[in-house]
């Protein structure tokens, strides 16, 4: 249009430059908006990339190439712009409507040669839905004992073959239940494999006291654990059963299918009512979870051995210290860490640690230990800053926070020196409802209308939320409205508690209790103390934020707070030291200070 309004062919000639120019600018723009653009054609092409293991090498790769194609376009342009001025139409012609072209094409097939050298280097995610015989080869160390320099290993073969010896077992049983229970991550991964293979409901629980166990299990429910249990009826026990000759996996061999949208896991957690509460999941939404954990923080996974402080039996410690491992092929540690002092072990390479937050509470309090490198996730509760302060000091890393929960999966993530807010993950659309209760959707939750939790939150213009407690934490006395996160975070603030749980009782009517845990000032400064005198003292302490009616009615001092495996609070055993009331406070008997 330009040409038949001008008249002139030389603007005509401009064309191949303004086009290079053009692309050159769109190209060198995600530089400074990324992803690359480069990426985003493989993103489109391949959307699946966005999600996978790799991610954080494939951008890195698309963006060369993008730096490559700008440079091309700054040649190939300059050159176009030299034919105009400086070269004969013809060879402006030859340059523009052919050898241009064809360096176009050999730049592209070049580049799409050492694409497919360098995806062959691409690490390779294979979920338990997904893997075959020939995933990974035989000799790939898939779970180490001990720390990593002992060379005990497990490997893929390995995995191969007991999964096939305890499916000849498990399909030799007429059960469709299975409760499964295996403190060793090894048996437990082999065991859980082979009754998804098999088609199994798999029922988990970290709570294994015949009581909780008689509540759970019915007459039909199998029972396969590396645990001796006398008290129960027909234990498969794992160990026994892989002592047999193994069954032989050639690498070529058909391996039953796992389907994930039709498996069912079904996890019992006790709540806030320390009954099981039976929640339904899929493989499914697990690995979808899993596939945001990797494309977020893979590139640490591969730099680093696993190892754990986390129960399998919760979701956490399935997700991080079981399947997550498997999925990304990094070796895992047979072992839970259950003491602090174990990782003096642990010096010997770079470690990736999955925890919670009273373990670390636990681990910072002593010694400094001699990690190399490491990485810290976290879960299962709200890590103090004080507590990630001191982690950071001891092992060199802030650790990386977690929040979700059975139901729900994954929900966000936060490293608390960035501030108190939490980011939702990519997938994760949050808010809240008329009681301030967080609302979460996301592919981790089978239900599409979402996911209501007990969690009370304020939601940030930018999408990043504060969890303000418990609604369940809230509570009337005297119809007061109180909070007892509140109450607790005021009584750490005196300096002298290490950990305290507050509780709503009722009895004749509602009234706060309180047990502490004394840091060493707080021994120091009440160990010649009466403990009406400690209950007088932090009352008046009290007094200056809240009224007195309000004030714990009743006392506890103790050596630790119970907590479970997940590191929370057993609200119920805590519950049970404040059975008997008095008005008296002083009435209610000595207690251990120490």
């Amino acid at each position: 249009m330009v040409c038949l309004i001008t008249n002139s062919p030389l603007v005509l000639k401009f064309y191949p430059a303004l086009v290079n120019f053009i692309l050159l600018s769109a190209f060198g723009f995600t530089f400074f908006s990324p992803p690359s653009m480069i990426f985003r054609f493989a993103s489109l092409m391949q959307p699946s990339v966005k999600t996978s293991l790799a991610k954080g090498r494939i951008e890195r790769y698309c963006q060369k190439v993008t730096i490559v194609w700008c440079a091309f376009f700054v040649f190939n342009g300059s050159t176009a712009l030299f034919t105009v001025f400086f070269a004969s139409d013809a060879f402006w012609s030859i340059y523009n409507g052919g050898i241009s072209y064809i360096l176009m094409g050999i730049l592209f097939c070049g580049e799409l040669i050492v694409r497919k050298m360098t995806d062959n280097k691409m690490p390779k995610a294979f979920p338990l839905s997904g893997f075959t015989a020939w995933s990974r080869p035989p000799e790939t160390v898939l779970c180490y004992n001990g720390s990593w320099q002992d060379g005990d290993y497990k490997t893929w073969q390995d995995f191969l073959e007991d999964t096939a010896s305890l499916r000849r077992v498990i399909e030799g049983n007429g059960s469709a239940k299975w409760l499964l229970y295996a403190a060793d991550y090894w048996y437990f991964l082999t065991g859980f494999t082979a009754l998804l293979q098999c088609r199994k409901e798999i029922l988990l629980s970290a709570n294994v006291s015949p009581a909780y166990l008689a509540e759970i299990r019915d007459g039909g429910t199998a029972f396969l654990s590396d645990q001796d249990f006398p008290q129960e009826r027909g234990v498969l026990h794992i160990p026994s059963l892989l002592e047999v000759p193994r069954a032989y996996v050639p690498p070529d061999s058909p391996l039953p299918p796992v389907n994930a949208d039709e498996t069912a896991i079904v996890m019992y957690t006790s709540g806030t009512t320390g009954k099981p509460k039976a929640v339904f999941q899929r493989l499914t939404e697990f690995e979808t979870d899993n596939r945001f954990i990797l494309s977020k923080w893979g590139e640490e996974f591969l730099k680093r051995k696993l190892c754990s402080t986390v129960s399998p039996h919760h979701i956490y410690g399935l997700l991080f210290s079981v399947l997550l491992p498997f999925t990304a092929g990094v070796p895992f540690r047979r072992r839970r860490i259950e003491y602090p002092e174990e990782f003096e072990k642990l010096h010997d390479d770079s470690y990736l640690i999955v925890t919670v937050p009273a373990f670390l509470k636990r681990a910072v309090e002593g010694a400094p230990l001699p990690l190399r490198s490491p990485w810290i996730f976290t879960s299962g509760g709200v890590l103090s800053p004080e507590i990630a302060a001191k982690t950071d000091r001891i092992f060199g890393f802030w650790p990386v926070e977690v929040y979700g929960s059975t139901e729900t999966s994954g929900i966000a993530y936060r490293q608390s020196r960035n501030g108190p807010e939490w980011t939702p993950f990519d997938d994760a659309e949050i808010s809240k409802n008329d009681e301030d209760c967080l609302v979460v959707r996301s592919p981790y939750i089978k239900n599409p209308t979402g996911f209501v939790t007990g969690d009370l939150v304020d939601i940030r213009a930018d999408g990043r939320f504060i969890l303000k407690g418990r609604a369940d934490s809230i509570v009337k006395i005297e119809e007061k409205r109180i909070s007892l996160p509140e109450v607790e975070n005021r009584i750490l603030q005196s300096g002298l508690v290490a950990d305290v749980c507050v509780l709503a009782m009722e009895d004749r009517r509602q009234y706060l209790a309180a047990a502490l845990v004394l840091n060493e000032r707080g021994k120091e400064r009440f160990g010649a103390d009466e403990k009406i005198e400690i209950n007088r003292y932090f009352s008046e302490y009290l007094l200056q934020f809240f009224e007195h009616v309000v004030l714990p009615k009743k006392w506890r001092y103790l050596d630790a707070l119970p907590l479970d495996t997940q590191g929370k609070k057993k609200k119920l055993e805590i519950e049970a030291l404040f059975a008997s009331y008095t008005e008296n406070p002083a009435d209610d008997g000595p207690e251990n200070c120490g």
